[in-house]
């Protein structure tokens, strides 16, 4: 099944849900930072959650940011989103190995960390953009989200991120995302909750190949789901360049631009979400030193 994100209304128009299939987007990134399981886990989940918000974004111009920092050994996950989706992400230790947790599952909470903070920068054409901040409530990404939606966004949610993997790679990853209209009653709520726990991870439902509508009204407990948006394909991808390489380098200024002609006499960067190295060389960096003025 192709990575996919579908968007739907429940219960009358009353309940927003959103279900996203993000396997070969975790897959990509796996390869691409060389993650170990947990951290594939982890940042799988990331990239999910931004996919999943980059598509409630309105105008192809709008950037979202996502930094999650944690007080676990995996440091810092940052990413990026467009309202495509196209997403782009690393972490800072991508290697990190740790045991399974007390049910035999990854352990995403002690790689994350249970103390630190999410950073949601939204750009979405305003003079300054949008910019919440939220603590880490248990590392495991889906109810850091859900904390972050109700206290930043004032929007009642309920999350679930999930990454399977296995010796091969990632076996199925995906998420959703319901959120409560104006209108919406305790009894819906209720059959919400049951619904979700019946239901069991979202990982283990892309799995068994269950289809996004399916996973839909087993989620909700509706079987009359209504589809509102169907054909958005969410893709990892990096935008850099060596265009915005250069733009980097003058922006460090003048001085420092001149420490490296004259004692290195060349450069190489290396993007952060993608690895891909760009060297610049010496009559490069003068052409850039003469731009810095």
């Amino acid at each position: 099944m192709l990575d996919k994100i579908m968007k739907f209304l429940a219960y009358d128009g009353k309940v927003s849900v959103i279900c996203a299939n993000t396997t070969e987007m975790i897959e990509k990134a796996r390869k691409t930072h060389d993650l170990s399981p947990v951290a594939t886990a982890a940042l799988g989940r990331v990239i999910t959650i931004a996919s999943i918000m980059g598509a409630e974004m309105k105008n192809s111009r709008d950037r979202l940011t996502l930094q999650i920092k944690g007080s676990g050994p995996l440091g810092m996950m940052v990413a990026v989103a467009n309202n495509f989706p196209k997403v782009k992400a690393f972490v800072t230790n991508p290697y990190v190995d740790l045991p399974l947790n007390d049910i035999g599952k990854l352990d995403v909470g002690t790689a994350v960390g249970t103390e630190g903070y999410i950073n949601v920068i939204k750009d979405i054409g305003m003079k300054e953009p949008y910019i919440g901040i939220s603590p880490i409530v248990s590392g495991e990404i889906a109810e850091d989200f859900a904390n972050y939606f109700m206290n930043s966004e004032q929007r009642e949610s309920a999350v679930a991120l999930g990454v399977l993997v296995d010796k091969n790679g990632v076996k199925s990853s995906g998420g959703y995302l319901i959120q409560l209209m104006p209108g919406s009653t305790e009894e819906e709520i209720t059959k919400i909750e049951q619904a979700i726990f019946k239901a069991g991870a979202i990982s283990k439902m892309l799995d068994q190949e269950l289809t996004l509508e399916e996973i839909a009204k087993k989620i909700t407990g509706d079987d009359d789901v209504k589809i509102m948006e169907q054909d958005i394909t969410p893709i990892y991808e990096c935008d850099c360049s060596k265009e915005h390489m250069a733009d980097g380098l003058i922006t460090i200024g003048r001085k420092e631009l001149q420490d490296i002609i004259e004692k290195e006499g060349k450069a190489e960067l290396v993007c952060h979400f993608c690895n891909k190295k760009y060297e610049f060389a010496k009559a490069e960096l003068e052409n850039l030193l003469r731009d810095a003025d």
